[in-house]
């Protein structure tokens, strides 16, 4: 590898992230969560988006006993409370 041309030793372009908050209204740990959503994804330039479980039945069906609950690219990946460093971690890895 030491003899390897820059050009081969370059990392892969970061492949494009999202990360979805499944949350409702009214949920106190939800807002906690979107404030870290919210700053994970500014930091890192990350798009999120927000999903209501009170106005769809397959997700208030699947996680309403976990809210709010964050996806890295559609795969779950927290639920209740969301850490920081977590989550960098798994966008950045």
């Amino acid at each position: 590898m030491a003899g390897m041309s820059a050009l081969f030793r370059r990392k892969a372009a970061p492949r494009a992230r999202l990360i979805t908050l499944i949350r409702k209204p009214g949920c106190h740990l939800c807002d906690d969560a979107q404030a870290v959503v919210e700053k994970v994804s500014g930091d890192l330039g990350v798009p999120f988006e927000l999903k209501d479980i009170t106005r769809d039945q397959a997700l208030h069906d699947q996680y309403w006993e976990q809210i709010p609950v964050v996806l890295v690219d559609g795969e779950q990946h927290t639920f209740w409370r969301v850490n920081e460093d977590r989550l960098r971690r798994a966008l950045t890895d």
